[in-house]
């Protein structure tokens, strides 16, 4: 059955990347949200296999909607990405419960095994 996942990403053009690559190689995106607080909204809604999320974003960070998301469900499976391969950010990612960590620009065999990983 394949994996239900949700894109959240400030970048409409990142979205539509992330989701080309995932719908290619036969994973369902259920959905989509543009900032941290809709992804937490839409995780709550959807509650999908995975998301795919971005650090940067406006209204709520990638990592407060990590915090969040994994406070109302302590199994979520989430992938941090980010442009900005700060290792402050990754170790604080990781410690806030992400499974993994993409940096952009992507490559579409890495966020795939990324994906493979964590959700298989």
């Amino acid at each position: 059955m394949a994996k239900n996942i949700l894109i959240c990403d400030d970048a409409a053009f990142m979205r539509m990347m992330i989701k080309d690559i995932l719908t290619k190689n036969g994973y369902n995106v259920a959905g989509e949200a543009e900032n941290g607080a809709k992804a937490v909204e839409k995780y709550n809604e959807l509650k999908p296999d995975l998301v795919l999320m971005d650090i940067t974003m406006p209204e709520m960070d990638g990592i407060a909607a990590l915090k969040k998301i994994k406070e109302n469900d302590p199994g979520a499976m989430v992938i941090m990405c980010s442009a900005m391969g700060q290792q402050a950010m990754v170790i604080e990612s990781i410690q806030a419960g992400a499974k993994d960590f993409i940096v952009k620009p992507f490559q579409a065999d890495r966020v795939i095994e990324a994906v493979k990983k964590v959700v298989g």
